[in-house]
């Protein structure tokens, strides 16, 4: 990066190369490439190629801000997008989203208002809510407990999962935060089990949702008590393995199993360009390549790469992607959201959500 290219349109990719989440950073670096690809075959953006330049955001917050930062200041990215924690994310954005236009694809907490931030992925409200609705309709949950990673997404999504739990008819009976890395599940495994609880709202990242999976099989806890999740792809449900999914839901915007014209012909763009052993399609990589396409469409609309300009153009953006049709309001992307049950290794939607 020593050369600065201005024949190209430089965008910092921030994704997890390591830590709990890195799990799932192939299928992210991989669902960005291909958007970049596509969208450089169709002519680019401005007339200029997109190169994406890889951050890992799998480090302390402060150390990828201070990275990304530099990255602005030299002029050597001209907009950054990937999918990284929301603790990441708070670092990053007082410091580059005034400068350059920053999209961030990681579902997330809500609230997120930074001038020169716009979001691709899920909230709470949209997420969330109509899950617990259905389950407790469907599944008569009443009792739920909570158990996230400690940083600010789980906290405050499980501030809404308090109101919403009262919302349908039942209450949260539990909570418990556990430090990024945890790998010892047995005291919050006795407490699950001490209160009774019909259903576990799960605000794990990565590998450690993994081996939350693992031990709440073991526990035999999966016999009585549901899981219902909101950071769940398939590469995650792999690493589980078939006997540590039984009751376990999931809910995004996608998911690599829906049945549509948009997602078959995503699948198979991504077959062809990386492979049938290529990492498996999921919610989470996936929302990588919205993210690169969105840039690109919100550069594109604005005609330019002030981030004013973006702003103010960013509610007349739409686009068709593997999630359908796509359009931006109040800078988030509005999309349809799903449930899916797990069913061994396979997440199969059973139900389309209603906010």
């Amino acid at each position: 990066m020593s050369i600065v290219d201005h024949a190209t349109l430089n965008v910092a990719l921030v994704y997890p190369m390591r830590g709990p989440a890195g799990i799932f950073g192939p299928t992210c670096e991989l669902c960005a490439r291909l958007a970049a690809e596509e969208i450089n075959e169709a002519g680019g953006v401005l007339g200029r190629e997109l190169r994406l330049v890889p951050v890992d955001g799998g480090t302390p917050p402060e150390q990828v801000a201070a990275e990304v930062e530099s990255l602005v200041r030299m002029g050597a990215v001209d907009g950054v997008t990937g999918w990284h924690i929301s603790s990441v994310r708070q670092a990053v954005a007082p410091r580059i989203a005034h400068r350059v236009p920053y999209v961030y694809t990681a579902l997330y907490e809500g609230g997120e208002r930074t001038e020169g931030v716009f979001m691709t992925s899920e909230t709470p409200a949209d997420q969330l809510l109509p899950a617990m609705r259905l389950l407790a309709r469907e599944r008569r949950v009443r009792r739920w407990y909570v158990v996230g990673n400690d940083y600010v997404w789980p906290r405050r999504t499980a501030r809404e999962a308090r109101r919403y739990a009262v919302d349908c008819g039942g209450s949260v009976a539990g909570e418990t935060y556990l430090p990024l890395g945890t790998h010892d599940y047995r005291d919050v495994l006795r407490r699950i089990e001490q209160t009774g609880a019909d259903a576990v709202v799960m605000l794990l990242v990565g590998s450690d949702a993994v081996r939350f999976n693992r031990a709440f099989a073991r526990s035999n806890l999966d016999a009585r008590c549901l899981r219902l999740s909101t950071l769940m792809d398939e590469n995650m449900l792999l690493a589980s393995g078939a006997g540590a999914t039984a009751g376990l839901y999931s809910t995004a915007g996608f998911f690599a199993g829906l049945v549509t014209r948009e997602n078959l012909d995503f699948h198979g763009r991504y077959a062809a360009r990386f492979g049938v052993e290529a990492p498996p399609l999921g919610s989470l990589g996936e929302s990588c390549y919205e993210g690169v396409r969105l840039l690109a469409a919100l550069i594109s609309r604005a005609g330019s790469l002030d981030v004013r300009a973006i702003g103010a153009s960013a509610e007349s953006v739409s686009y068709e992607g593997p999630r359908g049709r796509l359009w931006m309001r109040d800078r988030h992307l509005c999309q349809r959201i799903y449930l899916a049950e797990a069913d061994a290794l396979d997440l199969n939607v059973v139900a389309e959500l209603t906010s």
